[in-house]
Parts: C-alpha cells; sequence; structure tokens
C-alpha cells in the first residue's frame, strides 16, 4: 500500500478538503485546513484524486474526538471531528466562497444556531437502521448523539428487528402525543388533478381540502412551533432542528408588513402561518399538492389564497392577474428546493421588483446564482445568514435578505 503526505487546504462544499499533489487536486474526507495528513489515493480520475487519511501527522487544533461510535460508519454526520465553533466558521467560509464565485458584494455573514447534539427530531429509516456511508449495508443503532431525547428514547424501547421494514420516516420532538410519530401507509391518496368549481373547471388550485384527499391521523404531526401549531405529514418534509426554525422564522418576519406577501414554495406553510399576522393576505404557491393540504389546515382562519402549481406555471398563469386585482407584493418569501429558483421565477422577482425578499436555500451554489441575477437586477443584498439547521454535517442552509433600490 503506498502513502503520501500532503497538506489539508480549504474545505470545500459537500465537506471534504482539498490539498494538491504534482499538481492534482485530491480530496480528502474527514480533514481540517492546515493540517499534515499520511493519505492513501483510494479513486483516481483525469482531474481529481480522492483519498482516505491514514494518520494525522499534523493535527489542527481543532480536531476532537467523535461523541458518536459510528461516526465515519454511518453516513450521516461528516463534521463531528471538528470543534463546534470551528465547524460553524468552516461552513460560513464555503457559503461566502459561492456568493463571491459570482462576483457579489456580502455583508459580514450572521449564524443562527443553537446546540451540536440532541437536536434532530427527524429521521429516515432503513429497516430501522441508518444506511451506511459507502455501501447500501444497514447499520444498527440504538442511540444517536444528534437525536432528540424523544427519539432516542423510542429507538431504546424498540429493538432494531421490531422496528418497521423498508423506508420510513420518524418525528419526535416538540410534536403532540405520542411524542413519536412514524410513518404509517398512505397518509394521503393522490389528489384529483382537476378541481370543479360551479360551472368552471380550475386547474391545480384549491382555497380548501382537494375532493378525495383522505388524511390517515395516524401520521399526523403537530408540531409546536413558538406559539403556533404547525401540522404535517411526517412522510413529506419539514425542519429537523425546531430551535433554528424558530430563530429562522423571527428573522424572515423581522421588519416586514403590508398589505400582499408571496410565500413561493411555501410547503406546509409553516413561513406564512407568522406572516399572516404582518398582511393583509398571504399567496401560498407549492407544486406539492400533499403538502398543500397541510397549509390550508395550518392557515385555516386567516386571509390567503394557495395554488398547486409550479412557481412558473403560477408566474405564466396567475401572477399578472393576482397584482392586477390586489396591487403589487410588498414582500417576497421563497424557499426552492435544491435546485434553487425556477428561471422564470428568477424572471418575473426582477422584472416586477418587490421590494423585500427573503430568500432562504438548502444549496449555497444555487443561491448565490439566484442572489446574482437579483443583484444586476436592481436588489442589493442587506443581510446574509447561515441557517445552522444541520450541526456536524456539512450541510448548508442560508437566508439571504434583499432590498429593492434601483
Amino acid at each position: 500500500m503506498e502513502s503520501d503526505n500532503i497538506i489539508a487546504e480549504k474545505m470545500i462544499f459537500g465537506g471534504d478538503c482539498i490539498g494538491r499533489k504534482n499538481g492534482k487536486t485530491v480530496f480528502i474526507p474527514f480533514a481540517i485546513p492546515g493540517e499534515l495528513l499520511n493519505i492513501e489515493i483510494t479513486s483516481s480520475r483525469r482531474d481529481y484524486d480522492t483519498a482516505r487519511i491514514l494518520n494525522v501527522l499534523k493535527p489542527s487544533p481543532y480536531r476532537t474526538k467523535p461523541v458518536c461510535p459510528l461516526y465515519g460508519v454511518c453516513g450521516g454526520c461528516n463534521m463531528m471531528h471538528i470543534e463546534s465553533s470551528c465547524q460553524r466558521n468552516l461552513r460560513i467560509e464555503v457559503l461566502r466562497d459561492c456568493f463571491v464565485r459570482e462576483g457579489l458584494e456580502i455583508p459580514d455573514i450572521i449564524s443562527l444556531y443553537d446546540k451540536n447534539i440532541g437536536y434532530r427530531c427527524r429521521f429516515q429509516l432503513h429497516d430501522g437502521g441508518l444506511m451506511s456511508r459507502s455501501t447500501n449495508d444497514i447499520v444498527s443503532f440504538e442511540y444517536c448523539p444528534v437525536a432528540t431525547d424523544e427519539i432516542n428514547d423510542w429507538l431504546a424501547s424498540v429493538p432494531q428487528i421490531k422496528r418497521p421494514r423498508g423506508r420510513i420516516h420518524i418525528f419526535g420532538g416538540k410534536c403532540s402525543d405520542p411524542a413519536v410519530v412514524i410513518e404509517h401507509e398512505s397518509v394521503l391518496k393522490k389528489a384529483a388533478p382537476i378541481i370543479k368549481n360551479g360551472n368552471r373547471t380550475v386547474k391545480r388550485r384549491t382555497n380548501a381540502y382537494f375532493p378525495g384527499t383522505q388524511l390517515n391521523p395516524d401520521n399526523i404531526v403537530t408540531a409546536q412551533i413558538l406559539d403556533r401549531k404547525i401540522k404535517f405529514d411526517v412522510q413529506g418534509f419539514f425542519q429537523s432542528n425546531i430551535s433554528v426554525l424558530e430563530k429562522t422564522i423571527g428573522t424572515i418576519c423581522k421588519g416586514l408588513s403590508g398589505r400582499n406577501v408571496l410565500d413561493m414554495y411555501s410547503g406546509v406553510g409553516t413561513f406564512s402561518v407568522f406572516l399572516s399576522d404582518m398582511f393583509q393576505k398571504v399567496t401560498m404557491v407549492e407544486h406539492n399538492r400533499d403538502a398543500l393540504v397541510f397549509a390550508e389546515m395550518n392557515m385555516a382562519g386567516k386571509l390567503h389564497s394557495s395554488y398547486g402549481i409550479s412557481g412558473a406555471k403560477w408566474v405564466a398563469e396567475n401572477a399578472g392577474g393576482i397584482i392586477a386585482e390586489a396591487g403589487s407584493f410588498d414582500a417576497v418569501i421563497i424557499d426552492p428546493p435544491r435546485s434553487g429558483m425556477e428561471k422564470e421565477v428568477r424572471t418575473w422577482l426582477c422584472e416586477t421588483h418587490p421590494f423585500y425578499i427573503r430568500s432562504v436555500s438548502c444549496d449555497p451554489a444555487t443561491h448565490a446564482r439566484d442572489a446574482a441575477q437579483l443583484v444586476k437586477s436592481g436588489y442589493k443584498l442587506k443581510e446574509l445568514y447561515l441557517l445552522d439547521f444541520y450541526p456536524e454535517t456539512s450541510h448548508i442552509e442560508s437566508l439571504a435578505c434583499f432590498e429593492y433600490v434601483s
């Protein structure tokens, strides 16, 4: 087995550090910038190599012993070998690099964070365990340091062999009884593609439950978020760190008010529930119609409209009519998937210029791309936040606050 020594340089998106050997880039998992490492090349491509660490010859002062015995085996955490404040600074630098590469001038990045362990209330299990890092093997576990107490109590009380088979979702934290909700079969039957409304047909739009929708009450989670109760499907997406979510909501809503607000890619309406206190009317757009069923439940009694279509279709079919009837949007909250804003949505924002845009993202590269187009159209990036939802991992979420200036 051949080995070589290398110095780990900067950390990149995904959590690997890069080093260079004979002019070639080497990607090194579980390294920390500045460390001298003895490595073995595990795979080689034309433009880069991938390596594993054989020995840390000169460790970083921020290297620490992982608190989880499965670290490096389970496919979850990949920064547990780094002291927590250093982890956060590294995630900030990755976020900064993505925005700087797009030519953006950025303000100091602010971190919204809480504790590093005991925070994660949502898990996806495979045959009762977790997927391994490098294979399709299932890793058995009875305790996870990053999990909430409710999750760990359930893991301790239900042996691996008695846990549901297949892929299931589990949520335990600030939610209603039972403390842990696990996925049961078929929480929602597929909604009808067309809704009848009097003598006309309305495609993919609802202000009430879709016809034929059936809820499985065993799958409904009611989470306590600040002073509100938010319902969602345990199979669907919901944030896994309630404390940071609450801080994010406060930051998004800060300083906003007016007549009309748009919640683009609204999910189950988590932001809309709080925005409805500050705006006369909330408009929600969400292509996942199952999520929109729960958004309607969460927004009951609030003046709102909802559209179960993509952002691109909403821009093409609905946006102009809404503005002509009710006036421009005072603010837009936008939380797109990893791929970022749809091109049509970006273009619409750049042409209509709502004064405030608060943009949340789970991918710093696409977030920076979208931000650059907004800035070119006359927006100023006023604030940029690292939303530290997933400590001990390299996952990065961010919030950018824009105001239209020209």
